[in-house]
């Protein structure tokens, strides 16, 4: 849950697993800046984006790719494609 501090990566780890349980065709392309604008908290000063990044990168298996990301590494245009389970 959000507090003063923002989200937590398990907090992103659980709202991007309902995504992937859901996904219909062979891969899904989620967005950083997007899953937290849909959780909350972004944009604005207390952020979490670092924890949204984090928990993406988590949540990759071998067969996931980043299709794109920022030169520093975290950031909103953070997009991975994942594979369905």
């Amino acid at each position: 849950m959000q507090n003063n501090k923002g989200f937590s990566i398990d907090d992103f780890i659980s709202y991007i697993d309902i995504k992937l349980s859901t996904i219909k065709n062979d891969y899904i392309d989620l967005n950083s800046g997007e899953i937290h604008r849909e959780l909350g908290g972004y944009p604005g000063k207390n952020h979490s984006m670092p924890s949204c990044c984090e928990a993406m990168r988590r949540l990759m298996t071998k067969q996931d790719y980043i299709l794109k990301q920022p030169l520093k590494g975290n950031g909103a245009s953070l997009t991975i494609r994942y594979f369905k389970r």
